[in-house]
């Protein structure tokens, strides 16, 4: 049974009645972020109940180290956490004397929370009646600042209903946390200093390990019915928090509200020893704007995001909010703005996972920044992986691979691999492919191919090269095989040529011995200085050639399909539609052991190659597979709904297509998988706006133009987007009766609509 308490709203994520139970959930699905730092929708004031809490900096983390049974060679000595962090949100709140605690009141009513996507704030209003018999009306709104990514802001206003209250304000600092994770329960943070002065706290603290200084810092205001005032001030601190206590009488029906601004500063963008002047910097242009402009510059820096990035839904409010609530999280994790960052499997919402980094941001992510950004952003993004080269090949070494071999880790903060599951960090080696892949892509797209002599050849050729050692020839099949992996389906773990693995091996040879060729002849000064960096000869190339060219692929001539790995048919096919319900998800019913035996995929190995290589393979065949595995995907991965509804609706299933846009649009909003509450699946949003962009609307790039088969679900009325294709900004409306095409800017720009070619003028409609 999914979860369905969230209100539909076309922009905003709305929650109505206080559920103890979802309050994690919740915690989840209304987190907010700023691509600098983030945190878990946690209440400000005291809650006893069962809470999750969490906040996070960018780019900050810890290494952990590992914990397993049995140590095995080339196991990664930590597992980088994404680390809790100072938390600066923290107001108490006692009335008469009484904690506010939603935990303990006696009565509580009106409760309300709404996240904001279009203007990128979180409110929350409720009426409580506390045991001391005082009623009060609570009205929180806070939210993390764009346009000063260093501070959020806070405004927490009480209002005595039933009497006049003492009312207590303690807004805090307190860097005396833990993560929900820790491997060895280790501590994570060497607090500096406490200090405060002048109504500002400040807390200086490192990471253990490695050596992240950072200062977390507050200031607050106070006013009563909207006027500021000066309430009697008491400070207080401990070795590991900093807090001012405010005081005030407060008549019936007066409203007493404080506003408070905090956030961090770190040594990636400060000098480690000025942290807390440049705290005081941040806290001065905050306080001195003040919380209502500040909001306005959030307001502004929304509607400048959504611009671009929005799509509309009309006729289907879930939808919308669906789609909405993707891009929207997508853009509080990363915007692009530092170069040193990536996209995190849960981004700012929980810690599941740790790393920053996993095949996702070049499998899915990519293609949402390239198309919704400037295309420098996907550029950085791939500028991050060359950077991490000279890691993956030391990675690659640990596992006995030589000559310049890269292996990209599957889970990373700085390059280094992180994960700790030898089927996944061993094995899942398919994560080379999508690197390889993603400078393909971002050619294709941009037509932007200076990146590859600059940089990416490096990168293609150390992939290559790891390809090439990791297959071995088969005299008995008279092929290359691939032995020991596990493929993007997890659920069938240290199998024998996993198709997809294979077919991208196979595909990324190809396409280093194409560029190489390329760059020989069209950008000689590169190709000299890259050949005497890398040491490639004629001999080297004509061995990838051959494992190419005679790579094995496994095949069923009985149902003329690629099989997802040599030994899928020797298992019970029983298709997913024969299982009891009870045993959904199966990851949290089913031992291991019966999973790896079962038929069931996770998400779709062959699929997946199909998406990638759409190309390579005729619509038959794509229909024969689908029809072929579909029935056994259980779609437990984030990453499966959003494949599925672009490939069916590439074969007009539209209704097979809806289902899985709302699946992938919806996964965390209806907790489809039963773990909204560690925290959201922020990589797989960017495969929700596929779905629609790719699915739907049919884009592709074809012959150097955009190409677009534009479709469209019955439940829906229209749906638009945007792409920014070569600097060009192309809208895109779809209704049941047509399409129709404007582009902004000056220039003209050719299209293909159904495969037909179309210009379309600068400030001109042009209807399909």
């Amino acid at each position: 049974m999914n979860q369905d308490y969230i209100k539909p709203n076309e922009w905003s994520i709305l929650e109505e009645g206080f559920d103890a139970s979802k309050v994690k959930s919740s915690e989840s699905l209304f987190a907010l972020g700023n691509g600098a730092m983030g945190q878990r929708a946690n209440f400000e004031e005291q809650y006893t109940g069962d809470t999750f809490q969490g906040s996070y900096i960018a780019g900050v983390y810890y290494p952990d180290k590992t914990r397993v049974g049995w140590w095995k060679n080339g196991y990664p000595e930590y597992f980088a956490k994404v680390l809790n962090a100072p938390n600066w949100i923290g107001i108490n709140v006692k009335i008469n004397e009484e904690e506010l605690d939603l935990n303990t009141c006696k009565k509580l009513s009106n409760f309300t929370r709404e996240l904001n996507m279009k203007e990128g704030w979180l409110s929350r209003n409720f009426e409580a009646t506390l045991q001391n018999g005082i009623t009060i009306k609570v009205a929180v709104k806070r939210f993390l600042s764009i346009a000063l990514d260093e501070v959020g802001a806070i405004s927490y206003s009480v209002t005595p209903l039933n009497s006049e209250a003492k009312i207590v304000y303690t807004p805090y600092i307190d860097a005396g946390i833990t993560n929900e994770d820790s491997n060895w329960d280790d501590q994570f943070w060497d607090i500096l200093s406490v200090s405060q002065k002048n109504h500002q706290s400040f807390i200086e603290a490192k990471t253990m390990k490695t050596n992240f200084y950072t200062c977390t810092f507050m200031q607050s205001q106070i006013f009563l019915n909207q006027e500021e005032i000066i309430a009697p001030c008491e400070i207080n601190k401990t070795d590991t928090t900093s807090s001012f206590i405010y005081k005030q009488k407060v008549k019936q029906n007066e409203t007493f509200t404080i506003h408070k601004f905090g956030g961090y500063v770190v040594d990636r963008n400060h000098d480690k020893y000025d942290l807390i002047d440049a705290a005081k910097n941040v806290l001065e242009k905050a306080v001195s704007l003040g919380f209502n402009a500040l909001l306005e510059k959030q307001k502004e820096s929304w509607a400048h995001i959504w611009n671009m990035s929005d799509i509309t839904i009309s006729g289907d409010v879930k939808a919308q909010q669906g789609i909405r609530f993707n891009i929207f999280q997508l853009n509080q994790t990363y915007l692009g703005t530092d170069a040193s960052l990536n996209i995190g499997p849960k981004g700012f919402t929980g810690e599941k996972y740790g790393g920053s980094t996993y095949w996702d941001t070049e499998a899915y992510c990519i293609p949402f920044y390239m198309a919704t950004k400037d295309q420098s952003v996907a550029r950085t993004l791939l500028e991050y992986r060359y950077e991490h080269l000279a890691k993956a090949i030391e990675n690659a070494e640990k596992l006995g691979f030589k000559n310049g071999a890269a292996l990209y880790p599957m889970v990373t903060m700085n390059g280094e691999e992180c994960h700790n599951e030898w089927e996944i960090t061993f094995e899942e080696i398919h994560r080379n492919g999508a690197i390889a892949f993603a400078i393909y892509n971002y050619h294709r797209f941009t037509n932007d191919y200076s990146f590859i002599p600059e940089k990416g050849l490096e990168v293609l050729i150390g992939i290559a090269r790891f390809w090439h050692q990791r297959v071995n020839f088969s005299s008995d099949k008279n092929k290359y095989v691939m032995l020991g992996v596990t493929g993007p389906n997890e659920y069938e773990n240290n199998v024998n040529n996993n198709w997809y693995t294979n077919y991208i091996a196979k595909w990324c040879i190809e396409y280093a011995l194409e560029n190489i060729d390329i760059i020989k002849t069209e950008h000689v000064s590169d190709f000299m200085r890259i050949k005497g960096k890398v040491k490639f000869t004629d001999e080297e190339l004509a061995s990838w050639k051959d494992v190419a060219d005679n790579m094995y692929f496994p095949y069923s001539e009985k149902y003329e399909v690629f099989l997802q790995q040599d030994g899928f048919l020797d298992k019970e096919l029983i298709t997913v539609s024969e299982l009891n319900q009870s045993q959904r998800p199966i990851n949290q019913n089913w031992s291991w052991d019966r999973i790896l035996r079962s038929p069931y995929i996770k998400q779709a190995d062959i699929l997946q190659g199909f998406y990638f290589f759409e190309d390579h393979f005729t619509e038959e065949q794509l229909a024969k597979h689908f029809d072929f595995y579909e029935p056994f995907t259980v779609h437990e991965s984030s990453l499966s709904p959003c494949v599925h509804s672009i490939q069916a609706a590439k074969l007009d299933r539209m209704k097979q297509a809806y289902t899985f846009y709302l699946r992938t649009s919806r996964l965390d909003l209806d907790d489809y998988n039963h773990e909204v509450e560690e925290g959201l699946h922020i990589t797989s949003m960017a495969g929700t706006w596929m779905s629609i962009v790719e699915g739907f609307g049919g884009m592709r790039v074809k012959d150097n133009m955009l190409s677009f088969a534009p479709k469209i679900p019955k439940e829906w009325k229209s749906y638009s987007f945007k792409v920014n294709f070569r600097n060009n900004i192309i809208k895109v409306n779809v209704s049941q009766n047509d399409s129709s095409f404007e582009v902004e800017g000056t220039n003209e720009v050719n299209i293909i609509v159904n495969g037909n070619l179309k210009t379309v003028y600068p400030n001109n409609l042009e209807i399909v």
